[in-house]
């Protein structure tokens, strides 16, 4: 059985989680968001960013990381620029994935990183620079999961039936 969850720790801007939970929604992935958020959930920018696909989310909100860990269990693969394997060289399993990004101006908190070392996965990208934006980094880290399990539940059919 196939399940994509995206958790965000702690986003700050509230145009990258609308734009995550669109991924979500187009995905069929659920979105955890952790507390706390640098927004209201009914900020209009997120609202924007997310468009009409806000009522299609399988959402789930948590107070903070260890209110998560309680209550989830899974396969969990950590985004981080410290990772030590690239996020095309995993094999995601096939069942209950959580692929888990953190904030963006910190990332994911360095204990967390250091007690799941074997599952921080990065993005490959120039060393001279920073990273990545976070809505990028979550539908690049996303699509490769469901390239690996071949794109469940999606169609690859184009929806434009003419000019």
């Amino acid at each position: 059985m196939y399940k994509l969850n995206i958790v965000l720790f702690e986003p700050q801007i509230p145009q990258n989680t609308g734009n995550i939970a669109r991924t979500c929604a187009v995905t069929g992935a659920a979105l955890h968001l952790v507390e706390p958020l640098g927004f209201e959930i009914d900020d209009k920018k997120l609202k924007r960013a997310g468009l009409d696909y806000w009522d299609k989310l399988d959402i789930t909100y948590y107070k903070n990381t260890d209110d998560f860990f309680s209550r989830v269990s899974g396969n969990f693969f950590f985004f981080t620029t410290k990772g030590r394997q690239n996020h095309s060289e995993v094999s995601y399993p096939d069942d209950n994935v959580y692929i888990i990004f953190g904030r963006e101006d910190a990332g994911i908190d360095e204990k967390i990183l250091h007690d799941n070392i074997d599952r921080c996965v990065r993005i490959p990208m120039r060393n001279t620079l920073r990273s990545l934006n976070l809505s990028n980094s979550v539908a690049i880290a996303a699509y490769e999961v469901l390239r690996q399990w071949d794109y469940p539940e999606l169609s690859s059919e184009g929806r434009l039936t003419k000019y």
